[in-house]
């Protein structure tokens, strides 16, 4: 019997990952399975923790009935709520931005970014920063010669944006704490990294003429291991596409979580994102503006097709700044509305069919290692027997 065995291979041999618009059917299948087991679990470690969940539920109904039910307290608690909700909503799109090992969703482009822009035109327009509240934060406003104009800078804007710029990237930084964890707990039960490129890195032998990206990564991890938190920060205050793998090597390393966290956090939402804000503010100033009209008039054969749509956007906007243009004009009938509505749509597709194939990937492997891992216990079982 145990001869028998000998001969079946032992090795595992890895199957080539499933792709949504190769195998639409296959995918689907191993997503709704792997679906199915995440809501298990979920469900088993909720009725493991009985006692913390009915608590968490108890002061969650104090907190909607103090929010919600007529008193004395709401002209304490209105101002604060209002405050609350806007700093979550921009922590839950920073979350989206970057969990998912790569396959976040750019909330900046679509969200942080806009919201700048408007901000800045609106300062530049208005003469002041000081809009309305409300409809401010969630509709920009001139508001009424009664209010006096000041000098519009650059800072006059950045600290107008700073409360929703600095929890936008205290969210980046709570997503990125699932690659550390998937790590860390790797290292500490001793099984294997569920990554390809840092697996890829550990098992490099020959470093020479490696391409630029590979070179960065060794970097990046070098970086990390040597320099501890500063080398967290410094790879945290950069826009770096790869920092899922720093995250990574930090659980593989043990990095204390407060070491890890706090470097995270000070870089994404201190640094890095004031380098964006920067940006986004730099280029949507008036003479910015004034300067990408001309250029775009004068561009030949398409120009004056390209600047017409643009130069009457952004004359809507003005006049929606001042009050001036109806309530009931929908925006998104414009060229650049349909253009931006279609880039949010294809972007939150995208985002979703990665979620998709990432879980389909994950249960895939899960089967892998599952037909593979008998064979090798029925080996070890069989030479026991024939000994």
């Amino acid at each position: 019997m145990s001869h028998d065995l000998e001969k079946e291979p032992l090795t595992e041999q890895k199957e080539t990952p499933v792709r949504l618009w190769r195998e639409p059917c296959k995918t689907c299948y191993y997503f709704f399975w792997q679906l199915w087991d995440e809501l298990r679990r979920l469900f088993e470690f909720l009725r493991g923790h009985k006692t913390v969940i009915c608590g968490c539920s108890v002061m969650l109904i104090i907190v909607i009935l103090v929010l919600n039910v007529d008193g004395p307290q709401q002209k304490y608690v209105a101002p604060v709520n209002s405050v609350l909700l806007w700093c979550l909503w921009w922590i839950f799109l920073g979350i989206l931005s970057s969990v998912g090992l790569g396959t976040g969703l750019h909330t900046f482009l679509l969200y942080l970014g806009p919201h700048i822009a408007t901000v800045t035109l609106a300062a530049w327009e208005c003469g002041t920063v000081d809009f309305p509240e409300p409809p401010y934060p969630e509709t920009v406003i001139c508001p009424g010669e009664d209010v006096p104009r000041h000098e519009i800078t650059m800072w006059t804007i950045i600290n107008k944006v700073k409360l929703e710029a600095f929890m936008w990237g205290a969210g980046t930084a709570i997503g990125e704490l699932p690659p550390y964890f998937m790590a860390r707990t790797a290292r500490l039960t001793g099984s294997d990294i569920d990554d390809a490129e840092f697996n890829e890195l550990q098992n490099l032998t020959d470093k020479s003429g490696l391409p630029w990206s590979m070179r960065f990564k060794l970097w990046m991890q070098r970086v990390v291991e040597r320099a501890g938190f500063f080398g967290i920060l410094l790879c945290a205050s950069i826009p770096n596409p790869l920092f899922d793998l720093a995250g990574i090597t930090c659980g593989y390393l043990l990095i204390p979580f407060a070491t890890f966290f706090a470097a995270v956090l000070i870089g994404k939402a201190i640094f890095k994102v004031q380098l964006q804000v920067v940006m986004i503010v730099l280029i949507f100033t008036a003479d910015n503006i004034t300067r990408l009209e001309e250029g775009i008039a004068s561009i030949p054969g398409i120009g004056p097709w390209l600047s017409a749509p643009f130069n009457d956007y952004l004359e809507k906007q003005r006049d929606k700044l001042h009050g001036s243009t109806p309530d009931d004009v929908n925006e998104g009938t414009t060229v650049l509305g349909i253009l931006f509505n279609a880039l949010i749509a294809t972007m939150i597709i995208f985002f979703l069919l990665s979620i998709i194939q990432g879980l389909a990937r994950q249960k895939q492997k899960e089967l892998q290692r599952a037909r593979y891992s008998p064979l090798s216990e029925g080996s070890d079982c069989g030479g026991d027997i024939d000994s």
